[in-house]
C-alpha cells in the first residue's frame, strides 16, 4: 500500500474517532509503565479499576520495593497473570531506582531494557508521558487491522511495525497508535467486524475479498 493511500485511511478513522486517546488512566510516565505493563492480555477497562488501589497505596519507586511482592499481587491479582506482573513492576520500579535516579528514562533504547516494558509499551510510554512517539505500538487491535486492510501482512509485531513506519509519515504517528485501537475496539472487532459501517472498508483488502 502507498504513503497516499495510508494517509488517506489515517484521515478517514481521524473523522471516525476525532476523540480518540489513551484510554489508560495515569498520572505520571511511572504509573503509565505500571498500567501499561498490566494492561498485558487484560482490558484497559479492568486496569483502571486495579490502579486507583494501586496508585494510592503506592505513589513512588521506593514503594513498591519497600513492601512484600504478595502485597502488590493481592491488588493486581484482577488483571491476570499478577504474580510475573507483580514480579516485573518490582524490577522496573527497582532499575529506575538505582540507575535512573527515581525517574523513569525518556528514550526507547533505555525503556526497553526496562523489566516488564517491551517495544509495544516503550511505545505507548513515549507518546503518551513524553508526546514524543518514536514508532507505533502495535497490539492486537493494530496487528489485526494492519492485517485484515493490507498495511502489513507479517504476524510479527516487531514485523508489522516495521512495514508501517515504511508507509506512514512520522506526524500521523500520534494519531495511529490511537486510532487503530478505538477502530479495533468499535467496528474492526476480532469475532464479527461490522465491516457495513466501517468508514474504510473501500480501502480494506478484507472486506473487497
Amino acid at each position: 500500500m502507498k504513503e497516499k493511500d495510508v494517509i488517506k485511511i489515517i484521515k478517514k478513522l481521524k473523522e471516525t474517532y476525532p476523540d480518540a486517546t489513551c484510554s489508560l488512566d495515569f498520572t505520571t510516565p511511572f504509573e503509565l509503565g505500571i498500567a501499561v505493563m498490566l494492561s498485558a492480555q487484560c482490558t484497559d477497562e479492568r486496569v483502571n479499576k486495579i490502579t486507583p488501589l494501586l496508585f494510592k497505596k503506592f505513589k513512588n519507586p521506593i514503594d513498591y520495593i519497600n513492601v512484600p511482592i504478595e502485597t502488590i499481587e493481592e491488588i493486581i491479582k484482577p488483571c491476570g497473570f499478577y504474580k510475573n506482573k507483580a514480579k516485573n513492576i518490582v524490577g522496573y520500579a527497582k532499575m529506575i531506582i538505582e540507575k535512573y535516579n527515581g525517574e523513569i528514562p525518556k528514550t526507547m533504547e533505555e525503556l526497553v531494557e526496562l523489566p516488564g516494558i517491551g517495544r509495544k509499551s516503550a511505545n505507548v510510554i513515549m507518546l503518551e508521558a513524553f508526546n514524543n512517539p518514536e514508532g507505533i505500538a502495535i497490539d492486537t487491535h493494530a496487528k489485526r487491522i494492519s492485517n485484515r486492510v493490507g498495511l502489513s501482512n507479517e504476524k510479527e509485531p516487531e514485523k508489522i511495525e516495521k512495514d508501517l513506519l515504511k508507509i506512514i509519515p512520522k506526524k500521523y504517528f500520534k494519531d495511529v497508535n490511537h486510532l487503530l485501537v478505538w477502530h479495533g475496539r468499535n467496528i474492526c472487532t476480532a469475532r464479527k467486524p461490522q465491516c457495513e459501517k466501517c468508514p474504510i472498508k473501500e480501502e480494506c483488502k478484507f472486506y473487497k475479498n
